[in-house]
């Protein structure tokens, strides 16, 4: 039985040039982005890529640095949502424990946000994963260190945050993660969970501008009071798709429960997806900076003016906490009306 204290951390590199025993990369039955480079300069044979549940170990060579790469095969990206992404946490240490036997460090990329998932919702759903392999034993015995590495390091950042409110040291106990040292009940609670019950969590779609400077605006103006609502918050800025993009948008808006739009800069698809919301009457939230710049057919429509971050986290944190509470989907859909 395994005693040694396992590492976990979320690291700032390329994962390219990244060492490493083993990394561990999916195929979504076609290949994307990272993925796919490392596919090529492996000169991986397309026919032998894994199908969904089976795995493909091939051995490194440069320029790649890792020894190992393990391929698992997930469903396509279109059904890789969160209880796909725990999974996926969970087969790379059972995976790397059959072909890999004697690694001691494990890498991986972070899986969820670059396809419109929410970010914190998606590393801790692949995070529990992980926890799930080590607390069943499933595992290199010689087993040290995993780590995530991602190349934005914003990202890594709030990601690293993100780890340590749950693991409050750099390590964990390699058979029993979800009870670690300064872990309270409700975080052991919620990652026993995370990614399970995604389906019954009450999403909220995101439409704005994804220009880099509405990056702070949207991760700490946005994204943090609708999780502090208990809420999923989800956009399609970085999503990728196999087939009609605008379908898969319409697909997000109708199972939300929510949209909240930034209409500073007066982006023509965010107009465009406040529109199928509201066609669809599904309560939509209006933020901009300057309301004397959205379009004359939205001028009517209540807006949350604001004037830095803070001020619209406090805002629509008290929009949300009514909307939310409310029971009447009439009542909630009068606030867009300006009613």
């Amino acid at each position: 039985m395994q005693k040694h204290d396992i590492t976990i951390d979320v690291e700032h590199a390329d994962v390219l040039k990244r060492p490493a025993d083993v990394l561990v990369l999916k195929y979504a039955q076609q290949l994307h982005g990272v993925d796919r480079l490392v596919a090529s300069m492996l000169r991986a044979d397309a026919t032998r890529m894994p199908a969904v549940g089976a795995y493909l170990a091939v051995p490194g060579r440069d320029p790649l640095a890792a020894g190992q790469v393990l391929f698992l095969g997930v469903p396509a990206i279109a059904d890789f949502g969160y209880r796909e992404i725990r999974a996926f946490g969970e087969r790379a240490l059972a995976g790397a424990a059959e072909q890999c036997p004697d690694a001691q460090e494990l890498v991986m990329t972070i899986h969820g946000p670059g396809f419109g998932l929410d970010e914190i919702e998606a590393f801790d759903s692949q995070l529990a994963g992980v926890f799930d392999a080590m607390d069943s034993g499933r595992m290199p015995g010689r087993l040290r260190s995993v780590v995530f590495v991602e190349k934005d390091e914003r990202r890594v950042r709030r990601l690293r945050d993100a780890l340590r409110r749950i693991v409050r040291t750099s390590s964990v106990p390699a058979r029993s993660p979800f009870s670690a040292p300064g872990m309270d009940d409700r975080i052991s609670r919620h990652l026993r969970s995370v990614g399970y019950d995604a389906p019954q969590k009450d999403r909220v779609f995101v439409a704005m501008p994804f220009a880099d400077e509405f990056e702070d605006v949207f991760h700490f103006g946005i994204a943090d009071p609708i999780r502090r609502a208990g809420l999923l918050c989800e956009r399609m800025d970085q999503m990728q798709f196999v087939g009609d993009v605008v379908a898969a948008m319409t697909a997000r808006i109708a199972a939300s429960r929510l949209v909240v739009a930034e209409l500073t800069g007066n982006n023509p698809n965010v107009y465009l997806e406040v529109g199928y919301a509201w066609g669809r009457e599904i309560p939509t939230v209006l933020l901009c900076r300057d309301a004397h710049e959205v379009k004359f057919d939205v001028q009517g429509h209540r807006h949350l003016r604001y004037k830095s971050i803070k001020d619209l986290a406090d805002q629509l944190g008290d929009t949300l906490a009514a909307l939310v509470g409310s029971t009447s989907s009439r009542k909630a859909t009068t606030w867009r009306r300006g009613a």
